[in-house]
């Protein structure tokens, strides 16, 4: 699983959501993998990468999270 394949997933399900929604990174590990736990750092570190280049949106606790956010985070449509 590379970068690309992470920015095409995130990107698919993003794109699915609702004005106003988000969801969690989890989800996106979830359909790409049985096994999606070792998924989550990658994901979450592009995630952030596309968040800076604002295409999608990263909120922690219903706001804008930063660089390096502890803890859980959303992502979102921008």
């Amino acid at each position: 699983m590379n970068d690309d394949d992470l920015r095409g997933a995130i990107l698919a399900r993003v794109a699915g959501l609702r004005a106003g929604t988000s969801l969690c990174p989890s989800q996106v590990a979830r359909d790409l993998a049985e096994d999606w736990r070792p998924l989550m750092t990658p994901l979450r570190r592009v995630a952030l990468e596309m968040a800076g280049q604002g295409r999608i949106a990263v909120t922690q606790k219903g706001r804008p999270a930063g660089p390096d956010p502890r803890g859980p985070i959303r992502l979102g449509r921008v």
